[in-house]
């Protein structure tokens, strides 16, 4: 018998203005799975996360989480499924001007009516999950990489989610601390039964983790099963992840600029290709080109100018000189 379904994404399209970034996803996580998702700069898994989470209606297509479908859902039910589930966002997104003891204790605050000393104890216990019992007094600037994560961690798992969501927990993290942070992660699954997605592209964390892998490319759905399905598919864009090889030149280039689109930092130029030349409005370069030619003119004009004035300047004392004698 299947275990119970926590999220299932159906048919999943997501549109940015008239570009779609995400076409026709599908995905199951089960209770107590830790599903991985991955894919290069450009591959729409930042937008799939935000489109799971709430933070995006989709605009095709089915999210259920717990039960509950995202797109069709109104305010009220939105609000009591996201008071069930965690995320660990990739920067931590803790509140510097509050102490990591209160940073933990916002959702709690914000989500149940508990008395004040009863905040204090769950904050405590989250706090000694992730071993930061000492730093609670602390402000998010004085911590470590590796404690800001904890700290936000601990925030995640405040409300004990049914399950957590893991944006690129290891980024920016040296690989032993890492690694303590996949081990945590592990731990807490396992204690708490939950069900974790993590969006990462470490190599160590795949293998350290995942139970399913999900893998995107370019918006489509190019692998899904487990780690060692994943890497048997012959997609050349699977083979290039785990193998750790380059992609082909023109493939390599669109994906680069389909990152730098999904992210608002580059408008196709001509017919879309990066530098193309071929087409588009030149008559920016040809003016640029035009003003140096301008400009290189008029410096020689000036030199020479400046050397036949010194040239008269120079006749002219000589002739004094000669005269005086």
């Amino acid at each position: 018998m299947a275990t119970e379904a926590r999220l299932v994404v159906g048919g999943l399209t997501a549109k940015y203005g008239d570009r779609t970034i995400l076409d026709g996803i599908d995905l199951t996580v089960r209770a107590g799975e830790v599903r991985v998702i991955l894919g290069g700069s450009g591959s729409g898994k930042s937008t799939l996360l935000k489109n799971i989470i709430g933070l995006v209606r989709p605009a095709e297509g089915v999210v259920e989480l717990l039960g509950v479908d995202l797109r069709t859902a109104d305010e009220p039910q939105r609000e009591a499924v996201m008071g069930r589930i965690g995320v660990l966002f990739q920067g931590g997104a803790l509140l510097n001007s509050l102490t990591v003891e209160d940073n933990v204790a916002l959702p709690i605050r914000e989500k149940l009516a508990l008395p004040e000393p009863v905040v204090r104890e769950m904050v405590a216990m989250k706090l000694a999950l992730v071993d930061l019992s000492h730093a609670g007094h602390l402000f998010p600037p004085e911590l470590s990489g590796g404690m800001k994560k904890r700290a936000a961690l601990a925030r995640a798992m405040a409300l004990d989610p049914e399950i957590l969501f893991c944006d690129e927990p290891s980024a920016g993290l040296d690989p032993v601390t890492s690694a303590a942070l996949d081990a945590l992660l592990l731990s807490l699954k396992k204690r708490f039964g939950m069900s974790l997605v993590v969006v990462t592209h470490e190599l160590a964390s795949i293998e350290a983790i995942a139970d399913k892998v999900t893998m995107l490319g370019r918006g489509r759905l190019i692998a899904d099963g487990s780690l060692a399905e994943v890497k048997a598919s012959g997609h050349p864009a699977v083979r290039a992840f785990f193998n750790r090889e380059p992609e082909s030149g023109s493939a390599r280039t669109q994906s680069v600029f389909e990152a730098l689109q999904e992210k608002g930092a580059a408008a196709p130029v001509g017919d879309g290709r990066l530098g193309d030349r071929s087409g588009g409005d030149r008559s920016g370069g040809d003016r640029n080109r035009g003003d140096r030619d301008r400009s290189d003119r008029d410096r020689s004009d000036r030199d020479r100018s400046d050397r036949d004035r010194s040239d008269r300047d120079r006749s002219d004392r000589d002739q004094r000189g000669g005269d005086e004698s």
